[in-house]
């Protein structure tokens, strides 16, 4: 595992430069286990009027997608919510889910970017490089670029998303009818693979069954409640 999250000490502009550091180790193209046995999903929730972050992580096996195991870890929250910084809040908590599993994930399909973020840095991105583990970013809004092309509301129909001239993720329509996802490698997973990866472990729900379920445990949401 790689250098642990700095102490928030309120200074932003180092927390972005060791999000352009970290950026650099970023390995763009696919180095995970072949074929995958495992997959798990990553999310996290905040309790007591965000003094506790909440993470939750649920481990699937990436055939049937079994329910293996689930984890859920509780910390302080280190810092406030700064724009642009989010995965310094949220990954002291998620690598403490990952912790608990009984075995690491083959992939990690977390909730949120990866590297389609200003410092190319979200929080999929973050979480790779610290964990090692391949990884996703599955977010449900755009923060940074645009598509070029409309999106078919076709099942499974996907067109990139560009920053400038730089890809930097995808836009997915996991399920006819509803808002596309934003799809974008994280960490050893190559651009191309990532869309047909989400696809792969979604079912009828426009959220892929890793990240859905450790949505429904981050939030402690009834798992029987309506889902998109």
């Amino acid at each position: 595992m790689n250098s642990p999250v700095p102490d928030w000490t309120g200074d932003t502009g180092a927390l972005r430069a060791e999000q352009e550091a970290l950026a650099r180790q970023v390995r763009l193209r696919d180095d995970f286990r072949k074929p995958l046995r495992t997959v798990a999903g990553f999310d996290v929730g905040f309790e007591d009027d965000g003094a506790t972050t909440r993470a939750a992580a649920v481990l699937l096996d990436a055939d049937s997608l079994a329910v293996l195991d689930q984890q859920v870890a509780r910390l302080p929250t280190r810092m406030p919510y700064v724009p642009g910084l989010l995965s310094f809040r949220e990954l002291p908590a998620l690598l403490a889910a990952l912790a608990l599993l009984p075995t690491a994930p083959d992939l990690a399909l977390v909730d949120g970017q990866g590297i389609a973020h200003p410092r190319r840095l979200g929080v999929a991105a973050h979480f790779g490089v610290i964990s090692g583990l391949p990884s996703i970013g599955v977010a449900k809004s755009v923060l940074v670029g645009a598509p070029r092309m409309a999106l078919h509301d076709m099942r499974g129909a996907f067109t990139p998303l560009r920053d400038d001239r730089e890809q930097i993720g995808w836009l997915l329509r996991s399920k006819p009818g509803c808002l596309p996802l934003v799809v974008s490698p994280g960490h050893r997973v190559a651009m191309p693979s990532a869309p047909e990866l989400v696809m792969r472990f979604t079912t009828r729900y426009r959220l892929p069954e890793p990240t859905r379920l450790a949505d429904r445990l981050a939030s402690r949401r009834d798992p029987g409640a309506g889902d998109d």
